[in-house]
Order: C-alpha cells, then structure tokens, then sequence
C-alpha cells in the first residue's frame, strides 16, 4: 500500500446500517492488524455520524485483543451525547462478534478562545536530511526482508532528525524525532486528514520506550510489544500532505509497559495535535 490514495480508500469504510459500518485490513507483512489502522478506522466511523460542522478534537482508546487480519472489522458507533457545542461517540471495533478495541470521541464546534501553545524542537528541517528508504538502502544487507517491505510499502515518507546507524549498537535517550508527509498531495477535507494522521500517529512511537533498553536501531526479536491504550487530541488545523514533525519522548518504562508521548508540528512550528500511547513491554520468555 505504497499510494495515500489506496489508504484513504482503506479508511472510508462500507455502512451497513445508521451506526454500523465495516473496515477491510492492510495486509500487513507482519501478519497482525496495524494499530493505526483501527484507530483511524473507528475515527472515520465516528465521523460519519456527526454534524459536518463539528470536528474530532479528541480521542482514547484501548487495544483489547491483537486483530486478525484476514478477518473483516466491524465498527458500531454508540451516539453518546450531542450537546450544543460538543457530540460524543464511542466505537466499538469487532471481528466474530468479539470487541478487539474501543474508542471515545469527542467533536466540537468550531469556536473562538485563548490560545498558546510549547515551541517546536530546533531541529534540522527535512529539506536536507535522507529518507528512511535512503536509510535503508544504504544498509539494505543488514535490514530484514519484512522491515525492508514496510518501509517500502508506506503511503508517507519519513525522514529521521537523528541520523539512523545500523551498525551502531549503543543504547539511545528515549528521544526522537522524524518529518513525515504523505507521499502524494490530494484534495480532501479535514476529517481525511485527521484520519491520516490518526493512522500515521501509531509509527515509531511505542519504540521510542525501547531506546535506552535495546542495542541496536532495528526492533529486538527477545523483545515483545503491543498498544495497550492510544490518545490524542486535535489542537489546529493542518494539511498532512505538508511536512509534519513528530517530536517523541518516553518519560517511563516500569511494570512491562512503556509510556511514550508526541508532539506534531507543521514547518511553521504550529502545534497541530499531541499524542500518548502506552504499551506492553517485555523480553520474551
């Protein structure tokens, strides 16, 4: 799926019924349902059963169970509440009858307020640095065949801040950065671009809490990971076919889980939303 427009398509979603609405899946070289995925799914979901005037601000969720990802996803919207500024939704993402992931969301009317906002990192801007696949390539006898794919395959092109060593085999500060912007530039209104960015929100960020406990910058096979949980929230409009930042810390790793967090910039250094996610985390037995 190496083409935005094949995952716009991927998110749209076919309606079954008035709130109930049916998602395919990335096939996936890793053989589980992206995470990404469901969350941008069940957003698009929820979109469609509320007023055209109110926009997704917020968002949180739980992973219950890893998908199948031979198996279709069924999204039922529950219509919580729609107020005079705000409507809120809850998803519930099915396969067989059985919930995989929930999700809250909360949409609001456009409105006026105090605004303020954290300075973007003074980082180098993504005009001069390498793409991942440029990273790849260059190192493409050390990188696994399945890596390689999905980097490949990706409907957005990143750019890493700090530079990607593969033969550096030290332990890193739960810091990073990257520029990403999706590979072609399309018409489309904000609740496509929210889903994107939704969907692209997932990348590299559980990973970022490995970093001071991995040798090594590609994934450790004795190590296990899943999303436990995701949230985000919608501060300003933005265009994902613009480059973004994604400024990402891990302030804790304890109980098996890692906390991670993230910051999305646009090149003007506005922030455009916020991210946290935490995740299971552990050796392998």
């Amino acid at each position: 799926m190496n083409n935005i427009h094949e995952l716009i398509d991927l998110l749209k979603l076919e309606k079954l019924s008035e709130s109930v609405f049916l998602g395919q899946n990335y096939l996936a070289p890793w053989k589980r349902v992206f995470g990404g995925q469901v969350l941008a799914q069940s957003l698009s979901a929820a979109q469609q059963t509320v007023d055209p005037e109110r926009v997704a601000h917020s968002m949180h969720a739980y992973f219950l169970l890893a998908g199948d990802i031979n198996i279709p996803i069924v999204f039922e919207v529950e219509k919580i509440r729609d107020g005079g500024s705000f409507s809120t939704r809850r998803v519930v993402a099915k396969q067989n009858g059985i919930a995989i992931f929930f999700m809250s969301i909360s949409f609001q009317k456009k409105q006026n307020g105090y605004d303020h906002q954290i300075d973007m990192p003074k980082v180098a801007g993504p005009e001069n640095l390498p793409s991942d696949m440029d990273t790849v390539k260059k190192f493409k006898l050390f990188v696994p065949d399945h890596i390689f794919q999905v980097i490949q395959e990706r409907p957005f092109e990143f750019r890493m801040v700090e530079q990607i060593n593969l033969l550096d085999f030290k332990t890193k500060l739960p810091f990073r950065n990257f520029w990403f912007k999706a590979n072609t530039s399309f018409e489309g209104d904000l609740n496509i671009h929210q889903r994107l960015l939704t969907y692209v929100s997932d990348y590299n960020l559980l990973t970022t809490a490995t970093l001071p406990h991995t040798k090594g910058p590609l994934p450790n096979k004795d190590l296990f990971m899943a999303s436990l949980d995701h949230g985000m929230w919608f501060h300003r409009d933005f265009k994902i076919d613009d480059w973004l930042l994604y400024a990402m810390d891990s302030p804790s790793a304890s109980n098996a889980r890692g906390f991670t967090r993230g910051n999305i910039f646009n090149k003007e250094g506005i922030l455009v939303a916020s991210v946290v996610q935490e995740g299971l985390m552990r050796p392998k037995s």
